[in-house]
């Protein structure tokens, strides 16, 4: 136990012994309690303090003492109460024995629900068939804090937590931070709102804002936040009791809340009622509210800071600077993530392996930011290279220029200017046009493994909802996840997404056409590769080809193609006797069809333990042609076998 500790119970104590001695019978005591050594200004203890803060009057202190008497001294003040009452069963402070003993100072308004005692639930009034007559007991938490221990109440324990001393800032979030606090400083009711798609950084800021003027910090997460009035009601009167008891500021996530109309209620009544410091978290700015706030955006470090933040924590293992403007063009890391990929590289990578530094740092920050869409995209593994690529010259630059353009869009959008021009237009998409196995998930891949980034095929399916806003708020998730990440967005099938815009007759109309805007608005802003896949390009919306950079059209192979395909077809370990890609290629089937016969010919002929001939592929052709409805000509199959 500290000095202070020792001196704030012996003042509490002090105090106690004056109300143990309004309990005596004779007015004065039978064994003296703790008193200090010498005079000691009270003011800076538990007990002065709450009254204070709370602003309870003589009368309200001396109910608030008897009740802590009970706690305190149990055994003792249990009997003085019961003999006080003159009653053995009353071994309790009830408002009535209050009123007795401290009549000179007593009224009766003390104890009603609008006063301190009641309202800030400083004491409970215990079930009793007469106001005056029923038990009264002092909070739990009241009493702790009486006797110097500062742990929040156990009712918001669970849901509201310290926040963690932070890692050190970057010099842009360190000016953030500095802003804010001074508006915490100011303003004792400060509503600050953090915007931004980054939340370690957003926690950092507001930890770092509260640091520099000594105000623990604490975080609550408005999914935690009850929806029932009365719960919620209680949550923030215990809130606002331990701001009164200890200055403090609470940081409120409400990330992930948007699409939540459930909480949206809870959320604005806590914003509008809680008239203490708050720090409201959030991925996109919201005006909705009642209740006037100051809104920052939080951006990521800047590519500066990024260079540095590298520089630093690779140390000696840091690779050229070249392969360090690599990485921060790609990737958008904050302080932590670019910390935690140095540090496992570090420790896991050898001196002699140096060689190979660039290569291990993507890999590690393309899993750092990597995006969760499990529920609305699949994950494509890519193994398919341009030597797989079967195209017309003209289609083949086309998707060189796409992988082109990914690699070099910051050095011309940042370094050579164009971004300062203006934001729009800078999204790359692209439209593979073309029938069904023509090759464009195939070219997908290839650019995927080409730039060695991660490849999603978006889920239509789960994207595009018939309920009204729905299919916006899963466009938004898709791209949020996916922001920040090395991350081709794959819209297959597009037209069922970015099919044209209707004409307005009704509501489901009006939606569906903001679905759309919002659409287009993203794709122009997302800083990777969006492909849309389509088999009738006629289908798409005319907007959307203008914000379309690059087209590129699939045809039908000709022979030559088909040709070509079928060389390629095979892996080289897998045993083929006589193929002749002259006559396969009589085959008028697309690039997809082809593989599926090949692939079932490799099956035919390993379960026969033969190497794949002629004869597999014309029985896998068949099945093939069956699933398309159609029939195999002579002219194709002429002479196979």
């Amino acid at each position: 136990m500290n000095d202070w500790q020792q001196q704030n119970w012996r003042v509490l104590f002090e105090s106690l012994a004056e109300v143990r001695q309004a309990l005596e019978p004779d007015g004065k005591e039978d064994r003296p309690l703790p008193i200090p050594d010498s005079p000691v200004s009270t003011a800076d203890f538990a007990l002065d303090r709450l009254c204070t803060a709370f602003e309870l009057s003589h009368f309200e202190r001396k109910l608030l003492l008897l009740c802590a008497g009970m706690e305190l001294q149990a055994n003792t003040f249990a009997a003085l109460c019961a003999t006080a009452q003159g009653d053995p069963q009353k071994c309790y402070p009830t408002f009535q024995l209050a009123m007795t003993l401290f009549a000179d100072i007593a009224y009766w308004s003390a104890l009603t629900p609008d006063r301190p005692l009641r309202r800030w639930r400083l004491i409970e009034v215990e079930v009793g068939q007469v106001l005056m007559l029923s038990p009264l007991r002092i909070d739990e938490r009241i009493l702790h804090y009486l006797i110097g221990n500062a742990a929040l109440d156990e009712r918001i324990g669970n849901l509201i937590q310290p926040m963690k001393i932070a890692a050190d800032l970057v010099p842009s979030h360190q000016q953030l931070a500095e802003q804010l606090a001074k508006l915490l400083a100011s303003r004792n009711e400060a509503i600050v709102q953090l915007c931004g798609a980054d939340s370690t950084s957003k926690q950092a800021i507001a930890i770092a804002a509260c640091s520099l003027e000594n105000l623990p910090l604490y975080s609550l997460s408005a999914q935690s936040l009850p929806t029932t009035p009365k719960d919620l009601q209680t949550l923030i009167l215990l809130w606002q009791r331990e701001v009164r008891l200890a200055p403090a500021v609470l940081l409120l996530n409400c990330e992930g809340t948007d699409e939540n109309e459930g909480l949206q209620g809870a959320i604005a009544r806590w914003i509008t009622e809680l008239n203490t410091p708050l720090i409201v978290t959030r991925r996109e700015r919201r005006s909705r509210d009642s209740v006037p706030m100051l809104t920052f955006e939080v951006h990521p470090p800047t590519t500066d800071e990024q260079r540095h933040l590298w520089k630093i924590a690779l140390g000696q293992s840091a690779p050229e600077d070249q392969y360090i403007d690599a990485l921060v063009e790609q990737f958008s890391l904050n302080v932590p993530t670019i910390q935690t990929v140095c540090t496992e590289f570090n420790t896991q990578t050898k001196q002699d392996d140096r060689a190979t530094v660039f290569d291990s740092l993507w890999d590690s920050c393309r899993a750092q930011s990597r995006p969760r869409l499990d529920d609305l995209a699949q994950g494509i593994k890519a193994f398919s290279s341009w030597d797989d690529l079967v195209l017309p010259e003209r289609e083949s630059q086309v998707l060189r220029s796409i992988a082109a353009h990914v690699r070099q869009r910051n050095q011309v959008y940042e370094r050579w200017g164009f971004a300062a021009k203006g934001q729009r237009g800078l999204g790359i998409a692209a439209l593979f046009a073309g029938v069904s196995g023509t090759g464009k998930t195939m070219s997908a891949e290839v650019l995927a493994q080409e730039l060695r980034l991660d490849l999603y095929r978006i889920d239509l399916s789960s994207v595009v909802s018939k309920y009204i806003g729905e299919t916006e708020k899963n466009l938004r998730r898709v791209f949020d996840a996916a922001e920040a990440g090395a991350t081709i967005l794959l819209f297959d099938e597009a037209d069922a997404l970015f099919g044209k815009r209707s004409e307005v007759k009704d509501s489901h109309d009006r939606y569906a056409n903001m679905e759309v805007s919002y659409l287009l608005q993203r794709m122009e802003s997302y800083r990777g590769l969006a492909i849309l896949t389509t088999n009738m390009k006629e289908a798409i919306d005319p907007a959307f080809l203008r914000r379309i950079r690059f087209i590129v059209k699939f045809p039908f192979p000709d022979v030559e193609q088909r040709a070509e395909i079928w060389r390629r077809i095979f892996p080289s370990d897998t045993p083929t006797i006589d193929l002749d890609v002259n006559k396969l290629a009589r085959l008028n089937v697309a690039g997809g069809n082809i593989r599926n016969i090949a692939l079932n010919a490799a099956f035919l002929a390993a379960d026969a333990r033969e190497s794949v001939g002629m004869k597999h592929l014309l029985e896998a052709s068949r099945s093939e042609y069956a699933k398309l409805e159609r029939s195999l000509t002579d002219a194709e199959v002429k002479g196979w076998v």
